[in-house]
């Protein structure tokens, strides 16, 4: 079969532009590259801000959304000597995601386990990594003590009330809605908190206030939790997705003892690696071992990327979303 010399992707042809579709040369792997059949991509809320223009990194355009993405090796580089073309890789690329092919860094790959699928493996990465990095490494969640998620139904809030059940934890689960908060009690919380109708910080508080308190929203949630945190508390800044960053008041911290740490999960790739690959590695045991299955709200197809964004946009997807080819 004659290759193609061309591969269409999603995204953005220059910063300030909206994305759209692209056609670009398919590319030839670098000598430390693989070139990857890409088969499922998973969105994740940085997505959306890379799509805007308000993400943190900005690499020169063209830039293909996407940050991660699970696929089939089709060739190696000359350099390459632990992959081989025919495996199933996932990969966290920080974008080329969403595309019909792509190259990436053949030390970013990670071989799948058999019978793990393509959705689940692009859906894994980030909101699990997220998770394991931030209450396993940075908080030291220990067994028995109570963790707060806010933004417990999305995507790494899910997996942030999951794997702190596993590690012993007595979860109180922070939502919208009903629907939301039954997502996050089937994950394993024990405590359900509705943001829209409660006072959070009275509401947190009658439970006892919180030990860790994990958050991706920022905003007045932050604030609530923040003054409901129990002295010595340890509170793991994630996102924003409130679009309103906190700002702290050190004597505050001073008064309470309290921690307030940030966790950027794929800056440990440039400084840390092993704290990802050691904690990649652990997730997918207990894949394997059916002890984390991801939740994945939607899956659409390449050419309905736009609209796979809008249910970030709109908060209306739980879980995952990911894009299939």
């Amino acid at each position: 079969m004659q290759r193609k010399l061309t591969r269409q992707a999603y995204g953005l042809t220059d910063w300030g532009q909206p994305p759209g579709w692209m056609t670009l040369p398919e590319a030839a792997p670098r000598e430390d590259e693989i070139l990857v059949e890409i088969e499922a991509c998973g969105l994740n809320f940085a997505d959306l801000l890379m799509s805007e223009g308000k993400y943190q990194e900005r690499p020169d355009p063209p830039v293909i959304l996407g940050m991660e993405l699970a696929g089939r090796i089709r060739q190696i580089g000359r350099d390459v000597t632990h992959l081989s073309p025919g495996q199933r890789v996932a990969i966290f690329a920080g974008s080329g995601g969403l595309a019909e092919t792509g190259c990436f860094p053949a030390n970013r790959a990670a071989v799948l386990p058999d019978g793990m699928e393509m959705v689940d493996a692009a859906g894994f990465q980030v909101a699990y990594g997220t998770s394991h990095v931030a209450l396993a490494h940075r908080a030291r969640l220990r067994a028995g003590e109570t963790l707060l998620v806010l933004g417990a139904a999305g995507g790494v809030g899910l997996t942030a009330v999951e794997i702190g059940k596993m590690m012993g934890a007595r979860v109180i689960a922070v939502a919208r809605g009903a629907d939301r908060l039954a997502i996050a009690k089937a994950a394993g919380a024990d405590h359900l908190i509705d943001s829209e109708s409660a006072d959070l910080r009275e509401a947190i508080t009658a439970l006892g206030g919180a030990d860790v308190i994990y958050d991706p929203v920022g905003g007045d949630q932050f604030q609530a939790a923040f003054r409901a945190a129990r002295p010595e508390a340890r509170i793991i800044v994630i996102g924003f997705a409130s679009g309103e960053v906190p700002q702290i008041k050190a004597n505050h911290l001073m008064v309470k003892n309290i921690s307030v740490m940030g966790l950027y999960w794929g800056g440990y790739l440039a400084f840390q690696p092993k704290v990802v690959s050691d904690s990649l590695q652990c997730l997918l045991d207990w894949h394997q071992a059916g002890r984390i299955k991801p939740h994945i709200s939607h899956t659409l197809p390449l050419d309905r990327a736009d609209e796979a964004l809008d249910l970030l946009r709109h908060r209306k997807a739980t879980g995952k979303v990911v894009v299939t080819m």
